[in-house]
C-alpha cells in the first residue's frame, strides 16, 4: 500500500467508523453469535496474493461485526464503561504512525517527557496530593490495566519489604532470612476487592487474605476491618506487607474508609512496612469533580493510587495512571539493565526510563491520547462529562425507588451505578420478621446481612427471580447489564456512563426492566398459585 492507496484507505475507514458510531444505538449491544463462528467464515489459510482494501474492508462489517459486543453504545450499561473518543482516537492514529517500544528515554525521548507531563497534569485534575508529582519523590506511569498497575505495586512492596527484612545481612544469611520471610509474607484487601488482586499476589508468590466487609458499613473497608485482619495475620504468624483499599468497588462503588484505615496502619506498623494502594479504577475519574476532591485528601498517607483514564475519563482502552510517592520504590525493584540497555542519559539519572516502572520492557506512546483529550476537552469539559452521568444515575435510582413493588436497591447507589434486586412478593415487608422468617433465623439459616431477616428458601427464590430477570433482558440484546452477588444477595447492576447515552437510553433500560421483571413475577407466582 503506497501513500495514496493508504490516504483514500484511511478516508474510507475513517468514514465507516464516523458510521458506526452515528447508528451504534441501533445495533444489538451483545454478540450472539456462537462459538468458533468465525473460523468458520474465514479460509483455512492465508492469501497468496494480496487484497485490495476495498474488497478488505467489506469483511468488518459481514464478518467482524456480528462478533462485537458494543461497549460504545449507550444502551450497554454492563460492567464500567469504556469509553472511547474522536480525540483519543486520533492519539491512537498517530501512535501507530510513530511506532516504537519506546522502554528508554534515548527511544523517543518525546514519548516519555509527554508522560511525566499528562500524568503531572492529571494528578493535578484529580485533586492528588503533591507528592505524587514528578517535581518531587513520586510520579505518574501509564500501565495497560488496573490489572497489570495492582501486579507491579505488589512486586514493588514485596521488594520493599523483604529488603527492609533482610538489611544487614549478606550471602547465605541474608537468602535464609529472605526465605523466611517470604513464606509468611501475605496480601490484604477486602472481600469487595477486584479479583486482580488475588491474582497479583499469585503472581508476586505470596499468600492472600481477604478481609469480610459488612453491609452495615455500606460494603465498605473501615479501620476496625483492617485493624482485626492485622491482629489475625499476627496469631497466624503472618506478615502482611500490602493493603488494597478501594475508591468504587467493582459490585457497588463502595468507597474504604481511607482514614481511618492509614490511622490503624500509622499507629500499629513502622513507616514504610504496609504498603498501601488506592485501586480507584472506574470511580476514581469523579475526583476531577470538586465535590469529591475532599476524597483524595486521605491519600496524602498511601503508597500508591491507580485509575483508568479509558474506563470513564474520555480515553480509549488502554489508559491506566499509576501514580506512585516513591519511584525508587518501583525502579529499585523493576530495574535490570543489561549492556545493550545503557546509554549515557540514562546512565546520568538525568532522565526517566519508564521500562523500570513496569513489568514489561516496551511500551506504546499511550500519552499522546491523554494530551488530546485533556486539551480538547479540559478540566471543565471533563467535570461536566461526569457529573452529567451522575446525575442520570441518582435519576435512574428514583425510579426504582418509586416502583418498591418490584425492586430493592440493597447499597447506595454511587458514582452513576445501581445496585438492585427484584423485590419478593413472598417478603410482606422487606426487612421485618414475620412468623415464618423469625423461626428460620432462630435456626440459624439466615445467609446475607444485606436481607439479615430472610430465611435461605425465600433468599434463594428472591435470587433465581432477579436472576431470570437478568439473563431474559440480556438475551434481547436491546440493553447489556451485568449481575453481581453481594453477601449472598443476587443483584442485577445498571450504570450508565457512556458518553452517548442520555435520559432517554437510561429510560428505555427502566421501562425493559419493569417490564420484564412484571412478567417474570407474574409468571412465577401464577404457576405457585
Amino acid at each position: 500500500m503506497n501513500a495514496e492507496e493508504f490516504r483514500k484507505a484511511a478516508h474510507a475507514a475513517i468514514e465507516e467508523i464516523i458510521d458506526y458510531y452515528d447508528t451504534i444505538q441501533n445495533r444489538r449491544v451483545v454478540s450472539n453469535v456462537e462459538p468458533g463462528y468465525l473460523r468458520k467464515l474465514l479460509p483455512s489459510s492465508p492469501p497468496e496474493e494480496g487484497e485490495q482494501w476495498a474488497d478488505i474492508q467489506k469483511d468488518i462489517e459481514a464478518k467482524i461485526m456480528p462478533g462485537l459486543t458494543h461497549w460504545q453504545s449507550p444502551n450497554f450499561m454492563a460492567f464500567f464503561p469504556a469509553n472511547a473518543t474522536y480525540p483519543s482516537m486520533l492519539g491512537e492514529l498517530y501512535s501507530a504512525a510513530f511506532t516504537a517500544p519506546s522502554f528508554n528515554w534515548i527511544c523517543s525521548p518525546a514519548v516519555t517527557e509527554l508522560e511525566t507531563v499528562v500524568l503531572d497534569w492529571l494528578a493535578q485534575t484529580l485533586h492528588l496530593p503533591n507528592c505524587f508529582l514528578s517535581e518531587g519523590e513520586g510520579g505518574g506511569v501509564i500501565q495497560g490495566s488496573a490489572s497489570e498497575a495492582t501486579a507491579t505495586v505488589v512486586v514493588a512492596a514485596r521488594e520493599r519489604y523483604l529488603t527492609t527484612a533482610c538489611e544487614g545481612l549478606e550471602g547465605k544469611g541474608r537468602e535464609d532470612r529472605r526465605d523466611q520471610t517470604m513464606s509468611r509474607l501475605v496480601v490484604l484487601g477486602s472481600d469487595q476487592s477486584h479479583s486482580s488482586l488475588a491474582k497479583a499476589a499469585l503472581i508476586a508468590g505470596v499468600r492472600y487474605k481477604s478481609i469480610p466487609c459488612s453491609s452495615e458499613n455500606d460494603l465498605a473497608l473501615t479501620g476496625a476491618n483492617v485493624q482485626a485482619a492485622l491482629e489475625q495475620c499476627k496469631c497466624e504468624d503472618l506478615e502482611p506487607f500490602f493493603l488494597l483499599t478501594t475508591l468504587g468497588t467493582t459490585s457497588t462503588c463502595a468507597v474504604d474508609r481511607f482514614d481511618e484505615i492509614t490511622t490503624v496502619i500509622r499507629e500499629t506498623r513502622s513507616p514504610g512496612t504496609i504498603w498501601i494502594h488506592v485501586d480507584a479504577a472506574y470511580a476514581g475519574a469523579a475526583l476531577v469533580c470538586d465535590e469529591y476532591a475532599h476524597i483524595a485528601k486521605d491519600f496524602v498517607a498511601v503508597d500508591s493510587f491507580d485509575m483508568n483514564m479509558h474506563k470513564w475519563l474520555l480515553t480509549n482502552f488502554d489508559a491506566s495512571c499509576l501514580f506512585v510517592r516513591n519511584r525508587k520504590d518501583l525502579t529499585s525493584a523493576l530495574s535490570v539493565t543489561p549492556s545493550y540497555l545503557r546509554n549515557p542519559f540514562s546512565d546520568t539519572g538525568l532522565v526517566t526510563d519508564y521500562r523500570d516502572w513496569q513489568i514489561p520492557l516496551g511500551r506504546r506512546f499511550r500519552a499522546l491520547k491523554i494530551w488530546f483529550v485533556l486539551r480538547t476537552y479540559g478540566v471543565n469539559g471533563l467535570k461536566a462529562h461526569i457529573r452529567r452521568h451522575i446525575t442520570l444515575g441518582e435519576k435512574f435510582a428514583n425510579w426504582i425507588r418509586g416502583r418498591e413493588d418490584l425492586f430493592r436497591i440493597i447499597a447506595p447507589p454511587a458514582f452513576a451505578l445501581t445496585v438492585l434486586t427484584v423485590a419478593n412478593p413472598k417478603l410482606i415487608d422487606w426487612g421485618l420478621l414475620n412468623e415464618h422468617t423469625e423461626t428460620k433465623v432462630s435456626e440459624g439459616l439466615a445467609t446475607s446481612d444485606i436481607m439479615p431477616h430472610t430465611s435461605t428458601t425465600e433468599l434463594d427464590h428472591t435470587n433465581s427471580l432477579t436472576k431470570s430477570v437478568y439473563e431474559r433482558i440480556n438475551a434481547s440484546g436491546k440493553v447489556f447489564l451485568t449481575s453481581s452477588v453481594v453477601n449472598g444477595v443476587y443483584a442485577i447492576r445498571v450504570v450508565s456512563a457512556n458518553e452517548k447515552a442520555d435520559e432517554e437510553h437510561l429510560r428505555k433500560a427502566f421501562e425493559i426492566l419493569v417490564r420484564t421483571t412484571e412478567d417474570i413475577v407474574g409468571q412465577a407466582y401464577k404457576v405457585e398459585s
